[in-house]
This record gives C-alpha cells, structure tokens and sequence, in this order.
C-alpha cells in the first residue's frame, strides 16, 4: 500500500417530500398542460415541501439514510458539505445544523453555493479535504427546497423544478499498489459569470432584502448547455485515460430530457448507461446527482468497481464533472 489517499463512496441516501405534484396539477395553476411540460422537459412529475420540510430537515434525512447503507456511524464523520442555493437560514450554514441534528460535536461544516453544479462542486471539495489528510470521512449532502424560489405565475419556470435531497458518504483509504483504484479519479470544475442574466434569482440580503424569484432564458441556458458540458467532460477523460466506451453509468445533473439525451449523444455514451430521474423528480437543482445516485446505486444498476461520470451546469454559469470507480 502506499501512502496515497483516495475519496471511497461508502453509502448514499435521497429523501423526496411527501407531496407529490403532476403536470395535471398545473394546469389549474397557470395556462400549460401535461403534453407541454412532458415534450419540453420530460418531467411527468415532482416532490413539493411542506412548511414544515426544509433542507435542512431533508438533508439529515437523507444524510442518515446514507450513514445506514454505508453501515457507519455519524460520530465517525468529520466533515460535512451541503450543496445548496436555498438554505435555511442565511446563516448559520445548513451544514452545521445538520452537523448538530446528527449530534456531531466535532470536525467542521459548510455550504456550497454553486446552484445546480452544487453537488459535483461539493464532491470535489471533499475529495480535497479527504486527500490532504484534513479530514477522514465526510457526509457530501445536495438538499434544496426550490420550490420557495419559484414564480407561480411563471410558467416557464415552476414547472421544471422540485425538492428533495441526496446524501453521500465518502471515506479516505490508502490506495492500493495493485488493481484498480476506487473513489474519485478525476474532477474539474468552471464558471462563467458573462452568463449571470440567464438563470439568476432577482433578490439577495444585499440587493432586496428578500429571497427573490427564479428567472431564466431557457434557450439561452439550452445552447450553451450541451457544449460546456461534454467540454469539462472530455477533458475528465484525457486526464484519466478513460472514454466513453469505458463508462458505466452516467449520471448528468436532471434539469431537462432533452439536454440530458444530447450530451449524451454528443459524448457517444449509449442511452442504456444514462441514468435518468427527471420524469419522476423534475430538476431538484444540487439535488439531482445525489437523488439520481442513489435511485441507481439502491435498484441495483451501481456496483462496486463501477465507472461512474457525474456532471452538472448551473447559473452563473457554473459547470463541472466528476468520475468516480464505485
């Protein structure tokens, strides 16, 4: 063995809430219907919290779900990363009061704002922390209520996204000097903020005083989509020596069917390796990899020694890729 570390996936865990809303809800809601939202997005369906699930509460749930399958117990994590744009609080972080609900007196916890790009971000920001030695094991959470950011008169916008949350746990082990090595192989991360005006929040503490609402040119976001993704991606593949033939499952951010089909189209990443959950999740922002991950790797597709690519893009814009052998 030698004395290098590498990032394992451990457990993962996802919580949806409870209420559940079709496309057919909608159409009392503002002028769509179920055939529009489906041939746009894919989306058939999406989990909306109630007053009383936040991200927080979602977060630890999914966070324990995630520290049962990976059999360990929460004392044992010393470092916690919450991907997410709708926090509880402005501050403290989300992270820390998970850390708190979880009874984790120890380590160190905090957000990462990236939007949709979150979760990738947060995984990368955790493989750093676990490779430098700072940390051994950490709970790398995505948990977003964005349904509080929604303009109901909006119907552009408030039928895309949903709620929810996924957890990951990932531990540093030395890496072995024969076979293949398990965990996160490579990462890369980018932002452009040229592209603010195109999926933003009009409201903020410091400009508003309030959250504000979610505003998007979704033409704008669709073109530059597929191109910055496959950009981070095959890039991930030339430092790793892999291609899309070598992978297992991809598993992209869920904002919309149609740019989730196009990259991988565009990569050579044959549909049967594309995990999808946007008809049943709609976009749940940095939840989506984390919610997908789990739906995957709990139904049997995921298993140890599997090569899996994660990628995401968010506004701002944000955008990266992770690849990870199970």
């Amino acid at each position: 063995m030698t004395d290098i570390r590498s990032s394992v996936v451990l457990g993962t865990g996802s919580v949806l809430p409870a209420r559940t809303m079709t496309n057919r809800d909608f159409e009392g809601v503002v002028e769509t219907s179920d055939e529009w939202i489906r041939q746009r997005t894919g989306i058939a369906e999406r989990h909306i919290a109630d007053k009383d699930e936040t991200t927080v509460s979602l977060g630890e749930a999914a966070a324990r779900k995630a520290l049962d399958a990976a059999g360990i117990d929460a004392q044992s994590i010393d470092l916690i990363i919450v991907a997410t744009a709708t926090p509880d609080n402005t501050f403290p972080a989300s992270a820390v009061q998970i850390q708190n609900r979880l009874g984790i007196r120890h380590g160190f916890a905090f957000d990462m704002q990236a939007v949709c790009s979150g979760f990738v971000y947060a995984m990368t920001t955790a493989d750093l922390y676990l490779k430098s030695g700072m940390a051994k094991r950490a709970l790398v959470i995505g948990s977003e209520t964005f349904s509080r950011l929604l303009d109901w008169s909006d119907r552009t916008t408030c039928v895309l996204f949903g709620d929810g949350a996924g957890a990951v746990v990932l531990e540093a082990q030395p890496v072995a000097d024969e076979g293949e090595k398990r965990g996160v192989l490579v990462s890369r991360l980018r932002s452009d903020g040229v592209h603010k005006e195109k999926l933003y929040v009009d409201g903020g503490p410091s400009t508003t005083g309030t959250v504000g609402h979610l505003r998007m040119e979704g033409r704008e976001v669709f073109k530059h989509a597929v191109g910055m993704i496959t950009d981070v991606i095959e890039e991930s593949f030339s430092l790793s020596g892999y291609d899309a033939d070598d992978i297992d499952w991809f598993v992209p951010h869920q904002a919309n069917r149609r740019i989730i089909d196009a990259s991988a189209k565009k990569l050579g990443i044959a549909a049967e390796k594309v995990v999808v959950t946007v008809d049943r999740h709609g976009n749940t922002s940095a939840a989506s990899i984390p919610l997908a991950l789990d739906t995957a790797a709990r139904d049997g597709r995921i298993k140890r020694g599997d090569l899996v690519l994660l990628e995401a893009m968010g506004g701002g814009f944000t955008w990266g890729a992770c690849l990870i052998r199970w």
